[in-house]
């Protein structure tokens, strides 16, 4: 009888300990939860809110930084440099539709693309071009030159003609993008040149949820229907319109939409730079959806990628080397598209390292 007793006792004590022990693991996971969505104990100082407009950059990597304008008079001809720089800064005052050397863009300057006369960091800047150029782009399928590619960008994103490759005109932007990036290394492209590579979503770019956050945080500098705001000469843009007639066309690198959500992440709303973000990654997709969405001018691209398997996954005119829709190309998500095209070019290379050890 005692030993029954105390063998029921011990089975209660077990049960007594058992008990206790799952409550207190239970509270502990309790705890745990929420801590990890209150951020009670967050010693950094950050609201969770704010995670999701995180510096994109990591602050002890070093980044591109312009030579000064200083350094000109070493140039061999400094007054052609320096009216590069005036023709990127002003372009709409010269070559505009009511420009005082020729009428030939749409009346945006260059850099209203090209931040600061293409020298902000990650703000479309024009630090690594003449490290890169002459080269091979798919777009042409062949070798393009520095020259080519600035009527690329006057055809394009100014929407207008191009400039005789003679011209006083050209030969001064040529030296001034020269000017910029002299001390960059041949075939090299250092951090912080031309526009950052914003990460994919697992979601389409959304064009009614940018055109939420655009009245929100952009109508103020761009207009409710993205006209812009002239400068008071009237003639040219303090703040570009990013769509209708007098914006950049479907031919333009920023129609497409990653290059365009790239750059709105680093540079917008104004006051924004790579170190300071003001918006999300989703709110700079959408963003860049709202815009391309919108009515802006046509041109002839039926000679541009004549090899259809390089084009971007974001280029929103077919036809494509895959089965993807066009809508998926022009908003996403691009994840499935860059997996297929990356999938197709490994396999592509697996058969030809077979073919050249036959």
């Amino acid at each position: 009888m005692k030993n029954l007793e105390k063998k029921q006792y011990f089975n209660l004590e077990t049960s007594l300990k058992l008990i206790i022990w799952l409550l207190g693991i239970s509270v502990f996971l309790v705890l745990l939860l929420i801590v990890q969505y209150t951020g009670i104990f967050n010693f950094k100082g950050k609201k969770v809110v704010e995670d999701v407009k995180t510096k994109p950059y990591k602050k002890e990597k070093t980044v591109w930084k312009l030579i000064s304008m200083d350094a000109v008079v070493h140039e061999k001809d400094p007054n052609l440099v320096k009216y590069g720089r005036e023709l990127i800064a002003n372009t709409a005052y010269y070559l505009g539709p009511n420009g005082k050397v020729s009428q030939q863009t749409n009346g945006m300057n260059c850099q209203n693309c090209h931040l600061e006369a293409g020298s902000k960091v990650w703000g479309n800047n024009y630090g690594a071009v003449a490290a890169t150029y002459p080269k091979f782009r798919e777009r042409s399928g062949s070798k393009e030159s520095i020259i080519k590619r600035i009527n690329d960008c006057i055809e394009r994103s100014l929407n207008g003609k191009n400039l005789d490759s003679s011209s006083r005109e050209m030969r001064a932007i040529v030296s001034y993008i020269k000017f910029v990036g002299q001390c960059v290394p041949k075939d090299s492209i250092p951090e912080g040149t031309g526009i950052w590579k914003l990460k994919f979503m697992n979601r389409a770019a959304d064009p009614a949820k940018g055109q939420i956050t655009y009245e929100q945080k952009c109508v103020s500098c761009h207009g409710q229907n993205g006209e812009g705001v002239k400068n008071p000469d009237r003639i040219t843009y303090t703040y570009p319109p990013l769509w209708g007639q007098h914006s950049y066309n479907v031919g333009a690198g920023l129609f497409r939409l990653s290059r365009l959500a790239g750059y709105i992440k680093t540079n917008m709303p104004f006051g924004a730079t790579y170190e300071t973000p003001q918006l999300s990654d989703e709110e700079a997709w959408d963003i860049a959806a709202y815009v391309n969405s919108r009515p802006r001018p046509t041109k002839d691209l039926s000679k541009d990628w004549p090899k259809i398997s390089g084009k971007p996954v974001d280029h929103p005119f077919g036809p494509y080397a895959d089965a993807f829709s066009e809508e998926q190309h022009k908003f996403g998500p691009f994840k499935p598209i860059d997996d297929f095209k990356k999938a197709a070019k490994k396999k592509k290379d697996l058969e030809e390292k077979i073919q050249k050890s036959k």
